[in-house]
């Protein structure tokens, strides 16, 4: 799903500078994956998680079988008890190995439009309280990018169309233009939204702070860890070299990190209070992986440092 890690240079396999996650956080875990099977995996009931990220197109409605995927995920999220984080992200055909597309579909929506999508999602699952604007808004890959105030007039579209639910403005991957880009949001919102999300893939398998501790200083509320993890594999063109030890360490520092800036330690007006590190299970032929299990559904080394770490998380 990810389609920003090329912004990746080579990891450093080197050791945590954070100190081990506290026994008691003051940030909850859920994790992020976009198939229905994930609920029936007895390696996932064993981690004993509440919450969900799920990636949705902003038209999905108007696209008969996305929409049939959506419902069987939904489905599957809702018996097992789950607050799903539903994310809306450009028309699932406007990335594609790893090129932008300027088709027609993929232009940026109007307000008008965006809400009115909105509210036919809103109106088929009526039970979802948590939204996300726009998945990784400041990634070349989706036509926000160049608008971050676009951007803001969704997130002021979908809080006045979902009273009483949890909305996350902007949604950023740490690459160089996420300063100015959540500066400008943030001023265009007057410094009225609460929760933030960030993707900290190079912070964590980097073992690096800056781009969490600048989301942080540039943006007030919450910040929420809405896509993060240990990558195991990347595509060839980035130079990476697939390691599993090299994940599971990015892991535990996930968590250090997010424990580092939680809401009772922080000197920040932000905090960390959620993450959802990204994937359960590797799709075979995938491009990019930072998933816990394998294509044979076997736990890897980063799925014995999540459940550890989730479970600390938990106390």
């Amino acid at each position: 799903m990810k389609t920003t890690k090329r912004l990746l240079l080579p990891l450093l396999v080197l050791g945590s500078l954070f100190a081990a996650a506290p026994a008691s956080a003051a940030y909850t875990v859920g994790i992020g994956d976009q198939s229905p099977g994930l609920f029936a995996n007895k390696l996932w009931k064993d981690l004993k998680l509440k919450k969900v990220r799920y990636i949705v197109p902003y038209d999905v409605t108007k696209d008969r079988d996305a929409l049939a995927e959506v419902d069987r995920y939904m489905a599957a999220a809702r018996s097992a008890r789950q607050d799903v984080l539903v994310h809306f992200s450009a028309h699932r055909g406007c990335f594609n190995n790893g090129r932008y597309s300027r088709s027609k579909a993929c232009k940026l929506p109007s307000v008008s439009s965006y809400t009115k999508l909105f509210k036919a999602f809103k109106k088929r699952y009526s039970y979802v309280k948590t939204y996300g604007v726009w998945n990784e808004a400041n990634h070349v890959s989706q036509p926000t990018e160049k608008n971050p105030r676009r951007a803001a007039q969704f997130y002021t579209a979908l809080k006045r169309n979902c009273r009483g639910c949890k909305v996350v403005a902007g949604d950023l991957l740490d690459s160089s233009n996420m300063r100015g880009y959540a500066s400008t949001m943030n001023r265009a919102l007057k410094g009225r939204a609460k929760i933030w999300g960030l993707h900290n893939y190079a912070d964590v398998n980097r073992n690096r702070t800056r781009g969490t501790t600048t989301l942080l200083k540039t943006v007030p509320g919450e910040v929420w860890l809405t896509e993060t993890g240990g990558i195991v594999n990347f595509d060839a063109a980035n130079g990476f070299r697939p390691s599993e030890r090299a994940a599971a360490t990015a892991i535990k520092r996930m968590f250090a990190l997010a424990a580092k800036y939680d809401s009772r330690r922080s000197g920040y007006k932000s905090r960390i209070t959620r993450l959802y590190p990204y994937n359960f299970q590797e799709q075979a032929g995938a491009r990019f992986d930072a998933a816990l299990l394998g294509p044979d559904g076997s736990p890897r080394r980063g799925y014995t440092a999540f459940k550890a770490g989730a479970r600390k998380a938990r106390k």
